[in-house]
């Protein structure tokens, strides 16, 4: 229970989700921490990953090779070298 926060854009956040909830500043980390931990632990779930690679696997089996060249082509386009900014 000794948790002290010494960063003010920390302290800003959680007075701005305070204020917007209707919370206590602790009740407001509270819920941010726990929607946050809840998100983590779906990305990480199996039924997702394995989702992802069933997805990934659907794509592989129907793109030729030429497909393949013209999304890395094509996102390479989209930002100047230059720059690093969007084209």
């Amino acid at each position: 229970m000794g948790l002290n926060i010494k960063n003010e854009r920390v302290c800003r956040l959680a007075r701005e989700a305070a204020e917007r909830t209707g919370q206590t500043q602790t009740g407001a980390i509270e819920s941010a921490l726990e929607r946050y931990l809840a998100g983590l632990l779906a990305a990480a779930s199996p039924a997702n990953t394995d989702q992802v690679a069933t997805t990934f696997a659907r794509l592989d089996a129907v793109m030729a090779p030429a497909d393949r060249e013209a999304i890395r082509t094509g996102v390479e386009d989209l930002y100047d070298e230059a720059t690093g900014l969007p084209a």
